[in-house]
């Protein structure tokens, strides 16, 4: 059990600290500013790829081909960059052992890059047969199209490998904005590039988009990184103690990754056997269900993280548990609101986005249909973003796994047994409902390792949100329907003003209703404005 210290505080020591509290809101608001940016243009280039082409057999190659290079950027940085570099490369900051900290991130950065063009290498020689292994397509020519998409992704996945490093590098120093602009002109570059090449060469000029995209970003990342005085070298010393620990906290997170591969692939197969567009109407509805997730609580988490990890390394075990309990309490308070706005404006949401040239009214509703199932989810993978970071930030890498691979064989069953009765309504609600009890495990999972963290406040908040979001989402759900009447919604501008109407009436309720239950978060948020605005 983690003890706190209880040496007394000067007024300099408490003020410093409550400075450093509203420095994380901080960076946690602007975060979310440039994450918003980096989703809404992620839903650009996706709404690009569907007006050209539809929901088809070439959007679903296209989403397909994700697949493999993920997989290689997810085992070999996605889980790492969290769990096991940030606590290791921050120990080093927060100690004052910078040469350390050089050699420690040099070395991982040249182990990567090298596992990234081994896997690449493999995967291109064998792409037909992991194509095959990996999905169920009933028609050759998505299957042939995938398989080309795929090798052509590949040279994205060693940019995206690099970029992961040295964005949890500069993540180490405080450093947000640079990482989340990369996000920003990867999107973009996809966008422009492939709206340039779809004429002359189809779907391919979006995923050579892909890959301008991430040589981009990585370039960014390296010209940020000259700006501290972190230094590369080429390196590799194995034998280095934060290496060694580097490699010992990684171990299970890629034991765990590998199961939640496995469960994408099993998704993936049984989706691809739906019938023509599935495939990617799944990825598109999971995208939006995602956009609180990544623009709200990736935020928080990642700003979080390294101030927990430096308070765990100078002992404030107090001040850790007060920075968990705060970032999930701001996670509850905006994604609950979020996920029952989504579930109330699913189809105008839906047909806003995607119905306009090759798609159909059918296909929007393919779309909307699934998304409310997904919705179901979002305060459960939301959550995961700060109790995940919670066990990493004290070094403990393998309790999270552990709960994670029992929750995703939970979802593989499941959704093997629900796709049955209720097809790819099925796939979505068996994801949900792994999504919520991961977040109640890892909650008392958490809890026996440190102690109490704020359990009775986070439930008054918890309850104090769901009244609040169910007066709201009724409240949307009305104005919707009454705009529904009144605007002519067969163009494109009306529909997107129904929604942000919408939105703006939901904000505007619920809002209202947590300043009248007095809810500690409005004054948290507020606080926080008030100082930016003074400044």
């Amino acid at each position: 059990m983690y003890q706190a210290k209880h040496a007394a505080k000067s007024p300099r020591e408490i003020s410093k600290k409550k400075r450093k509290s509203s420095s994380v809101l901080q960076a946690a608001g602007m975060l979310t500013v440039m994450m918003a940016l980096s989703r809404i243009l992620g839903f650009v280039r996706d709404i690009s790829v569907s007006s050209t082409f539809g929901i088809s057999w070439q959007a679903d190659a296209y989403s397909a081909a994700f697949t493999i290079p993920d997989l290689i950027y997810f085992a070999l940085v996605g889980g790492g960059l969290s769990s096991a570099f940030i606590p290791v490369f921050s120990s080093y900051l927060a100690t004052d052992k910078e040469e350390d900290s050089a050699i420690m991130a040099s070395t991982i950065l040249n182990i990567v890059g090298l596992a990234a063009l081994a896997l690449v290498a493999i995967g291109l020689l064998f792409t037909p047969q992991l194509v095959n292994l990996m999905l169920d397509f009933n028609e050759e020519r998505t299957i042939n199209l995938t398989v080309v998409l795929t090798r052509i992704m590949f040279a994205q996945c060693f940019f995206m490998c690099l970029a992961g490093i040295a964005q949890g590098i500069l993540q180490c120093y405080k450093e947000f904005t640079v990482p989340a602009l990369g996000a920003v002109v990867y999107n973009v570059a996809i966008i422009v590039i492939g709206l340039l090449l779809y004429r002359q060469i189809g779907i391919m000029g979006f995923t050579i988009g892909v890959v301008v995209g991430a040589a981009l970003n990585l370039l960014m990342q390296i010209r940020a990184l000259r700006q501290y005085d972190f230094k590369y070298r080429f390196v590799l010393q194995l034998g280095h103690p934060g290496v060694k620990k580097f490699f010992l906290l990684l171990l299970p997170v890629v034991l765990g990754l590998s199961m939640n591969e496995i469960n994408l692939v099993v998704i993936q197969n049984l989706a691809s056997g739906l019938g023509e567009g599935v495939v990617y109407a799944l990825k598109q509805a999971q995208r939006i269900m995602m956009l609180p997730v990544g623009i709200f609580a990736s935020a928080i988490g990642l700003s979080f993280f390294p101030t927990m990890t430096d308070h765990v390394a100078k002992g404030e075990i107090t001040a850790y548990k007060k920075n968990l309990t705060m970032g999930l309490r701001t996670i509850i308070f905006i994604t609950l609101p979020a996920a029952v706005g989504l579930m109330a404006l699913s189809h105008p949401i839906a047909r806003a986005m995607y119905q306009q040239f090759q798609t159909t009214p059918e296909e929007v509703q393919l779309v909307a249909t699934i998304l409310v199932f997904y919705c179901i989810g979002i305060v459960g993978y939301s959550a995961q973003q700060i109790l995940n970071r919670g066990f990493y930030a004290i070094q403990d890498t393998k309790s999270p796994v552990q709960i994670n691979v029992f929750v995703l064989l939970f979802n593989i069953i499941l959704s093997i047994l629900l796709v049955k009765a209720m097809e790819y309504r099925g796939l979505a609600l068996a994801y949900s409902i792994s999504g919520l009890l991961s977040m109640l495990v890892l909650g008392f999972a958490l809890r026996r390792k440190i102690g109490p963290f704020g359990g009775r406040s986070l439930v008054k908040s918890a309850l104090q949100s769901i009244i609040a979001s169910a007066v709201m989402g009724v409240t949307v759900y009305l104005t919707a329907g009454g705009l529904e009447q009144v605007l002519d919604v067969t163009g494109k501008v009306m529909q997107v003003g129904q929604v942000l109407i919408s939105v703006m009436v939901g904000v505007l309720v619920y809002a209202l209703m947590a300043i009248m239950m007095r809810m500690e978060e409005v004054r948290m948020m507020l606080s926080v404005v008030r100082r930016k605005l003074h400044r």
